[in-house]
């Protein structure tokens, strides 16, 4: 699983998710989710605009965890998202 490190980076920096909020436009909910892992994606754009405003590189900001009951969690969302919005899921062919 891909973790978002952005509470360590702004604690270090010794900034809050409100500035980070204000200065990339991102919204506090958008943030809050990448916190806390419940972020189905991450575009680059949003990505791009947290490096710029933190100064630091792609690779500060995501780390890769060990995968555990929060990955098929998450896949179980994203098809129940997709349903939702009648879109078919999409399916990887070797």
């Amino acid at each position: 699983m891909i973790g978002i490190r952005v509470d360590e980076l702004l604690k270090t920096r010794k900034r809050t998710f409100y500035w980070l909020a204000k200065e990339t436009g991102i919204s506090h909910t958008t943030l809050w989710r990448l916190k806390k892992g419940k972020a189905l994606g991450l575009n680059f754009d949003t990505l791009e605009k947290i490096c710029t405003a933190l100064e630091c590189q792609p690779g500060d900001v995501l780390e890769l965890k060990p995968a555990g009951k929060n990955v098929k969690r998450t896949a179980t969302a994203a098809k129940k998202t997709a349903r939702r919005r009648k879109t078919p899921d999409i399916a990887l062919v070797e």
